[in-house]
Order: structure tokens, then sequence, then C-alpha cells
């Protein structure tokens, strides 16, 4: 039954929302992704501007054999990002 449910899209166990961290009224979801025995960067990135809340995915191409490792690197990313484009990331 499990393959089956696989085959056609059912999950076991939806995976949880990554806890958002703050940096400059932004909200960073970092969320390394598994790829094989690797993890790459990715995360979502949000701000409310004018009342409406806005979304930018960050995807990198940089893997780390560690989920810690990834993660931290993930937060160090998006933080740099956050420092270049500011509110234009959203543009």
């Amino acid at each position: 039954m499990s393959l089956l449910s696989r085959l056609f899209g059912g999950s076991a166990t939806p995976k949880p929302e990554p806890k958002p961290e703050i940096y400059k009224d932004f909200r960073i979801f970092a969320d390394p992704a598994k790829e094989g025995s690797r993890f790459r960067i990715t995360a979502r990135i949000e701000k409310e501007i004018a009342g409406a809340l806005k979304s930018h995915t960050m995807i990198r191409a940089d893997t780390f054999e560690s989920a810690e490792l990834a993660q931290e690197m993930t937060l160090r990313k998006a933080k740099l990002l956050i420092d270049e484009r500011g509110d234009k990331l959203f543009e």
C-alpha cells in the first residue's frame, strides 16, 4: 500500500515548516534540501511591505555534507542577499 500511495502522491508524514529567523525585518525560513547524501542551500525569505506579504525563494548551487552546516550557510547566504538587495529582492 505504501508503494501505491507514493506513486500517486501520498506521503507518510508531511515535512514540518521551518521556524523563521528574523533579520532586518525579513523572515528567513532556512530549509536545506536533501539531495542524495548532501544538502543544498534553499530558503524562503519574506517581508511585509505596504500591508502585503512578499516572498522570495532562494536556491543556491552550494551543497554540504551535514544538515547543520547547510542550515548555517543558508542563513549566512540569505543575510548577505538581504544586505545586497534589500526590498528590491521582491521586484
